[in-house]
């Protein structure tokens, strides 16, 4: 007698939109699959490269005769667009989830300081451009203070020299009525 098919639920039953619902057969294909052991494995040493834990501080231990019975029971319901009820089963689509769930965490947190080192760096740069804007627009304040003063003797050279040109002017005209008599 063909053993019974553990209980479970349709995934349309749910609540959940088509997309989610493709997305939770698409991880419980993955978390189920007689290959999900390496899966994990490789996903722990991946953690630990970034530097976290394998999933938020959970464990992630599990026995292989656990493993084996949810991922044949899990298969089997998940390509009948099932749930499996089987906790065995629940708990490993649980760990998988959290372990997917970590990695997209690593990935934000890597993002999020990338942005950060991106963003201290325009801002850096934007303070540098600044600084020689400022610098600049002191030097061409200097510059035009300059010529205003230059332009202030200028005018106080063109005031003596016609007030010479003027003495010059009667001096010869003096000298010229002196040099008739």
């Amino acid at each position: 007698m063909p053993s019974p098919l553990p209980p479970s639920i349709p995934d349309t039953q749910l609540g959940l939109s088509a997309a989610e619902i493709h997305l939770l057969r698409q991880h419980q294909a993955l978390a189920l699959a007689p290959a999900a052991p390496s899966y994990a494995s490789s996903t722990v040493s991946s953690a630990q490269r970034y530097g976290g834990g394998g999933g938020r501080g959970r464990g992630s231990v599990r026995s292989s005769a656990t493993s084996s019975r949810a991922g044949s029971a899990g298969s089997a319901a998940g390509q009948q667009g099932r749930l499996v009820l089987d906790a065995g089963s629940l708990s490993v689509l649980g760990a998988h989830f959290e372990r997917v769930m970590g990695r997209i965490q690593e990935r934000v947190d890597y993002l999020s300081a990338q942005t950060t080192v991106s963003t201290t760096s325009q801002s850096r740069s934007a303070a540098s451009t600044i600084a020689n804007a400022d610098a600049e627009i002191a030097r061409f304040r200097d510059i035009l203070r300059q010529i205003d003063e230059l332009e202030t003797e200028f005018d106080k050279v063109r005031h003596i020299r016609d007030i010479v040109k003027s003495f010059r002017a009667r001096v010869e005209g003096i000298g010229g009525r002196l040099g008739r008599r």
